[in-house]
């Protein structure tokens, strides 16, 4: 089987009690708890605002979107980033992860993962989130480990979300090579690897400034160069308006488009934007109050499927509520 290093169709989760998440907010630096006097229930309304025009962006480009709604009832404030919490991969796996804040562990939806079983070939699903959440062990999923799929090279930045073990137990048990490494913003581990880089088929965004061991750099760019990535070196500025945070998807004519933000758009170099048209598309939405309050950005709203449609079902892109 080819490994592919990006797709066409993605699950995302329609906010309905989006919010700043203080449980998160303690190793999260890029978290802000007021803006303007808002209300709970504006920061709401504009997430959910935002995460719509995202999607809209996404479907005009070709991307297959399979989206459900939060449950308002488990006061799941971060579930707008699903891709902490499950993977998806062409073997046939599907992957639970354990979280770190109490509150985000609700995010696990059985009937997500039915869903995902009645439409699709799963062969396994590994769960022992709720085992290593009692170890205080945690691994938050793609936002733990950035993925060099077609490479079978995961990267980790290690932090209280990304336990060194867990990590390689998971590559271990892929079949990924495993590098780990050390980054810092604001003098604090940053607390997610998919904040500071994303890997793509033929290029890297990683902020090298903010990796600490000049040995653990070195072996770094070692694997983007002999893995042919172009490297798109970021600024510690640049990585602050999400522009790590970013994901290449196919579209339906067959090409790729890299997924980002506006605020990380904006951002760009003409250089950095010559490199990237070079090679794809660019496709950005405004995510200013998600980004604000939540912390996080384009990738981490997308929980990317890998796994074969069962040809048995007649397959469609629904929305749940």
């Amino acid at each position: 089987m080819n490994n592919r290093q990006f797709t066409d169709t993605i699950m995302m989760i329609r906010p309905s009690c989006f919010a700043f998440n203080a449980s998160t907010a303690v190793d999260n630096v890029y978290q802000n708890s007021y803006k303007d006097n808002m209300l709970e229930s504006e920061i709401s309304e504009k997430a959910s605002f935002e995460f719509d025009g995202f999607v809209n962006v996404l479907k005009s480009a070709g991307v297959n979107v399979i989206q459900f709604t939060d449950l308002h009832k488990n006061n799941t404030p971060d579930s707008i980033f699903p891709n902490n919490w499950i993977s998806t991969h062409m073997d046939g796996s599907v992957w639970l992860y354990p979280m770190l804040s109490i509150n985000r562990r609700a995010e696990r939806r059985q009937d997500i993962i039915d869903y995902l079983k009645n439409n699709f070939y799963v062969k396994t699903i590994f769960n022992n989130a709720a085992t290593y959440e009692a170890n205080d062990q945690f691994l938050e999923g793609t936002g733990s480990m950035v993925l060099d799929r077609e490479n079978k090279i995961a990267y980790a930045s290690i932090s209280k979300r990304t336990n060194e073990l867990l990590f390689h137990k998971w590559c271990s048990q892929m079949n990924f090579k495993g590098c780990s490494f050390h980054a810092t913003d604001l003098e604090k581990p940053i607390y997610h690897t998919n904040v500071l880089m994303s890997v793509c088929q033929k290029m890297v965004f990683i902020c090298l400034d903010a990796i600490i061991d000049k040995y653990e750099k070195k072996e770094l760019v070692s694997l983007f160069k002999e893995t042919g990535k172009e490297i798109i070196d970021i600024s510690k500025n640049q990585m602050n308006k999400f522009l790590g945070n970013v994901l290449e998807l196919k579209t339906s004519n067959n090409t790729s488009i890299l997924v980002m933000s506006t605020s990380a758009f904006n951002v760009l170099t003409s250089q950095q934007k010559e490199v990237i048209n070079g090679h794809c598309k660019i496709a950005h939405s405004s995510l200013s109050t998600i980004e604000y309050f939540g912390g996080g950005s384009a990738r981490c709203m997308i929980t990317e499927l890998f796994l074969e449609p069962n040809s048995i079902h007649k397959f469609k892109y629904p929305i749940f509520s």
